[in-house]
């Protein structure tokens, strides 16, 4: 298979579903690596013989990793979730309402207006007591069971909160025993509200609600022990403009205003005070890395004395909003001369008084993950996706203590979200532990999940899928499942 035909791999329809399907492992699992990868994205992109028009309108679909400690075998299943969306487009043959796929004026007036989203949730999974929740970017939740990945419907939190746009990377904080996350709504004024969801509880809690004129696309933040950091880029919409003729679909109504800077705006999580709000250049971000509270200029960073005088925010941003339009699916032949690619950069951002600072310390990556226990801590080593070249793309190794980076590829291999499981016995910030990373081999024909070692990024075992998944968005290791 040419390099190009297995690239396309990458946004083909998947149909194919299997359960409990054991996969044939080449090389050596950790014994004490017990737990479940599972991953949510797009699947289908086809409906009635009509292609959606972005990468983040397929319809959703959930692949579960297993892993038995001591055994070298890993148990696959995947399966299509099956959403209002998904059966609506399955009997009429069209889907819309979607990211960037229109569903026209009316449509869009139901929606915000009626509370009728979209339940296409293929961004992101969480833990949410006992369930397993796929979620997206608006406020629908489905709720799967944690093993078959079967759809039980829809998920409801007993609460009252409500938006009209859902922050898909909710950030659990092990060290507080709860999650974080965020919800946008739309009126006069327009209000971004901040929660946190204790962990067990179905119940969320409203932390603090801040006034937003015109509201940026927010689809994650930064979260340090005491303190939400809302990065308020300047990519905004007048919400007034999706009851109005003119555009097709959701993203048509926001523009990039790069006059207004990009806003950090600093919440208590025990108060719900803003404590502070500083501007600096206009970045476009999608993904945080990390977040904690450090003493002024202390490169080291490690929260052990002082008073906080500033926090480090690092994330991955873009100089514009332009990677939005880079991922509509009729641009995906250029995305190698054209494409943006996304660079990991520090933030200082002061408490007091003074500008906010930032540095690049890796050019080419998304999709960025740390260990779970270093969230809202000082830490050392990030993983992500490295951008991708005609050939396949590479798993990063970042030291942001050091600026040192390591980096696994190898050629016809297109690699995906990489997720860091820590070793039990490792202290923090050790590297000591193991990669989980989806990997489409363009090839073979074929998706592999590949175990690298967190310290050397070696290779320590490979097991090959049944087939190829399209390239999808994120997904969390659940040591208890």
């Amino acid at each position: 298979m040419s390099m190009e035909a297995g690239f396309e791999l990458g946004f083909a329809t998947l149909d194919d579903e299997v359960a409990d399907r054991s996969l044939a492992v080449e090389g050596s699992l950790p014994d004490w690596l017990d737990g479940a990868l599972v991953r949510n994205g797009p699947a289908a992109f086809e409906v009635g013989g009509e292609r959606v028009a972005h990468w983040f309108d397929g319809l959703a679909m959930l692949h579960r990793f297993s892993f038995e400690g001591g055994a070298d075998a890993v148990r696959y299943t995947n399966r299509a979730l099956r959403s209002e969306t998904y059966r609506r487009a399955t009997a009429t043959g069209e889907i819309s309402g979607q990211f960037a796929t229109g569903g026209g004026y009316l449509q869009r007036v139901r929606q915000l207006l009626f509370d009728d989203p979209t339940d296409n949730c293929n961004v992101h999974v969480a833990r949410v007591g006992d369930s397993l929740v796929a979620m997206t970017e608006v406020p629908r939740f489905l709720n799967c069971d944690p093993e078959t990945l079967e759809t039980l419907g829809e998920f409801a939190f007993a609460d009252a909160l409500t938006g009209h746009i859902n922050c898909a990377h909710v950030v659990p904080d092990p060290h507080r025993g709860e999650t974080v996350g965020l919800l946008t709504a739309f009126g006069r004024p327009s209000e971004y509200t901040l929660y946190r969801l204790p962990d067990g509880s179905r119940s969320r809690e409203r932390i603090a609600t801040l006034p937003a004129r015109d509201p940026a696309y927010v689809h994650s933040f930064a979260l340090t022990e005491r303190y939400a950091v809302l990065t308020e880029h300047p990519f905004v919409t007048n919400p007034a403009s999706f009851l109005l003729p003119g555009s097709d679909s959701f993203v048509d109504n926001y523009d990039w205003e790069p006059e207004r800077g990009t806003r950090f705006r600093v919440v208590d999580r025990d108060t719900g005070d803003v404590v502070a709000t500083r501007v600096t250049d206009p970045w476009f971000v999608f993904h945080h890395v990390n977040a904690f509270e450090a003493e002024a200029g202390d490169p080291a960073a490690d929260g052990s004395a002082g008073e906080t005088d500033e926090l480090v925010v690092d994330l991955v941003a873009y100089p514009d909003a332009g990677v939005v339009d880079g991922l509509y699916l009729s641009a995906a032949e250029d995305w190698f001369e054209s494409g943006q690619d996304g660079q990991l950069r520090r933030f200082r951002i002061p408490l007091d008084r003074g500008r906010v600072t930032s540095e690049s310390l890796y050019e080419g990556l998304e999709l960025p993950r740390v260990a779970r226990g270093d969230r809202t801590k000082p830490y050392r080593y990030a993983f992500a996706q490295g951008a991708a070249e005609r050939d396949g793309n590479h798993v990063a190794k970042v030291d942001v203590r050091t600026g040192d980076a390591r980096r696994w590829e190898q050629p016809g291999l297109f690699v995906e979200e990489p997720v860091f499981v820590r070793a039990p016995d490792a202290e923090r910030p050790s590297d000591e532990g193991c990669v989980l990373v989806t990997a489409l081999n363009a090839t073979e024909g074929r998706t592999d999940l590949l175990v690298l070692d967190g310290e050397t990024l070696d290779e320590r075992a490979r097991a090959p899928l049944p087939h190829a998944v399209p390239f999808g968005f994120h997904g969390r290791y659940f040591p208890e499942w």
